[in-house]
């Protein structure tokens, strides 16, 4: 097992950092009417990380997970409002596992932006409410698919329905206001629009393998999400001055920022296995991807609540950015289920290997 990351691999994320250092306006999205950054969209997809895990045949890198996870790392560092997770995960890993292979050269590119309505009307994990009926020998959507991450700037929709899995490229989106401003949300609309029938023997093991390599990627998010809150609260902490010391002398402050040292080890740690056994031992992926998000979810938003408390006053105003690290810990934690669904799914997982 290789969790030590090789010369090319550094270099990867050693390039992804400086770029998002030179391209990324966060507060343009935050601040501003932009759905999301697309001049840094476009230069990722220049560097070809849209399409990392896509096979070179369909015009990918033919990277692995560990790869496209340091990317991943790096965006959440930086909070990038770009609808990566969305296109160059769960809709390239959904037409991977389904071997569809039709889109994935466009979504590779950039070219097009895909989005996975996978959630019911209480935002939990499974078909969306949309009913697929065949028509005049092929397949129309009917209903309104609720949570699509990044739904509001997709032009290709992966709907998972009782019926099985579908591709449509038109829905009527209705933009959502989210705690999360780096991140879109919409609801999808669809009203007798026709759509393409993905065939597979189980789609129910297709949705699961969808699961396990998202949770593993949104871990990568939140693994630089921490890594950035301790960064940026261990340099305030030296600097911030009270009493006439810097507070990062006081020894409450320096049990703080050690505990958030220590979270950011144990979540890389997790991280860098789960994606190892993504591209190495896809078999046991269920159970590590389920310990890492059991593990990342709740830490990430510990972390950012307790950088929050320790930048004090300032931390609490829209100017800095340690509260969209808090809204965006919150969101992610509950991205693909809360911390009880988690912990049923870990137990399920642990079962299983018995």
């Amino acid at each position: 097992m290789q969790l030590v990351l090789d010369t090319e691999q550094q270099q990867l994320r050693s390039t992804v950092r400086k770029l998002l250092a030179d391209h990324n306006h966060v507060r343009s999205v935050v601040d501003g009417d932009e759905s999301y950054d697309r001049v840094l969209w476009r230069h990722l997809a220049e560097l070809g990380l849209t399409g990392l895990v896509v096979p070179e045949e369909h015009g990918g890198a033919g990277a692995g997970h560990v790869e496209r996870c340091l990317v991943l790392e790096e965006l959440g560092r930086a909070l990038a409002p770009v609808p990566f997770l969305a296109s160059a995960v769960l809709a390239v890993d959904a037409l991977m596992a389904l071997g569809d292979t039709g889109l994935l050269p466009a979504l590779a590119s950039g070219e097009r932006i895909g989005a996975v309505a996978v959630s019911g009307v209480d935002g939990s994990w499974g078909p969306a409410p949309v009913a697929a009926t065949e028509r005049d020998g092929g397949w129309v959507l009917e209903g309104t698919a609720p949570f699509v991450i990044s739904g509001d700037v997709a032009d290709v929709f992966v709907v998972y329905t009782e019926s099985g899995w579908f591709v449509a490229e038109d829905a009527r989106r209705t933009p959502l206001t989210t705690l999360d401003p780096t991140r879109g949300q919409a609801k999808l609309e669809f009203s007798a629009t026709p759509a393409r029938r993905l065939d597979t023997a189980d789609p129910a093991a297709v949705l699961e393998k969808v699961r396990d390599l998202a949770s593993v990627a949104l871990a990568a998010e939140q693994v630089g999400g921490i890594a950035k809150v301790l960064e940026t609260t261990v340099e305030y902490a030296k600097v911030r001055v009270q009493f006439g010391r810097a507070i990062g002398s006081y020894q409450s402050v320096k049990h703080a920022c050690a505990d958030l040292y220590s979270t950011s080890e144990r979540a890389e740690s997790l991280l860098r296995h789960a994606a190892w056994v993504a591209d190495h031992e896809p078999e046991a992926l269920p159970l590590a991807a389920a310990t890492t998000q059991v593990f990342t979810g709740p830490a990430y938003f510990a972390a950012a609540a307790s950088g929050l408390q320790l930048h004090g006053g300032i931390g609490y105003t829209w100017e800095h950015d340690a509260h969209l690290y808090y809204k965006r810990a919150k969101s992610s934690e509950l991205l693909f289920g809360g911390q009880d669904e988690q912990l049923a799914r870990l137990a399920g997982r642990l079962a299983e290997v018995r």
